[in-house]
């Protein structure tokens, strides 16, 4: 799951995403109006954006783990549901970073920040999207029916890890174009690029 598709307590305007700070006990945060959502799923606490997981739903109040310093979350604070479980980004640059527990990149937060700390609420891809990778497709043609898990393409990190490239669970479709054996950036290897749905 890309990073860049999450959504972001500013661009949320559906208030039913919202649940609110009930009670926070260190890194644990009790929202209320929670009702929805899921176990596992991630969520964004406070106005700083914190990431957090809910570990515990009862009835409309859910149990937050947060994985950032919760200092400032106060009561009433808003809480946004994505709608998505904690999960990392998986690609070609993951052997070459450093990463934290919850897969931000060390490096990048250092050299956007100047710091050896890590700003509170920080949103940063865990892979480069200008790196670029060689592209070389598999198993297909123009015109090739496609479904979740179908292997299209390989690309080579280095001598001795290659990544497969696999169409979305829940995608499919016919494919329209297929891109030569060439450097690619690796925001751009998408299934749904070329895939007619």
């Amino acid at each position: 799951m890309s990073k860049d598709n999450l959504k972001t307590i500013a661009d949320e305007e559906n208030e039913e995403r919202f649940g609110y700070v009930f009670a926070v006990s260190g890194p644990v945060v009790t929202a209320e109006k929670m009702s929805g959502s899921a176990m596992y799923e991630l969520v964004r606490v406070g106005y700083n954006e914190l990431v957090g997981e809910i570990i515990r739903l009862e009835g409309d109040m859910a149990t937050i783990q947060v994985y950032e310093e919760t200092s400032g979350v106060t009561v009433g604070d808003p809480v946004l549901r994505t709608g998505k479980p904690l999960s990392v980004e998986l690609g070609p640059g993951i052997l070459s970073s450093i990463f934290d527990g919850i897969q931000r990149p060390l490096k990048e937060i250092n050299d956007l920040t100047q710091s050896i700390y890590i700003p509170k609420g920080v949103n940063v891809p865990a892979l480069s999207r200008v790196s670029e990778w060689e592209f070389n497709p598999l198993n297909v043609k123009t015109g090739s029916h496609i479904t979740g898990g179908d292997l299209y393409g390989i690309v080579h990190e280095n001598t001795l890890v290659k990544h497969k490239m696999l169409v979305p669970p829940r995608a499919k479709g016919t494919v329209t174009y297929i891109a030569p054996p060439r450097e690619l950036q690796s925001h751009r290897r998408r299934a749904g690029d070329g895939v007619r749905r």
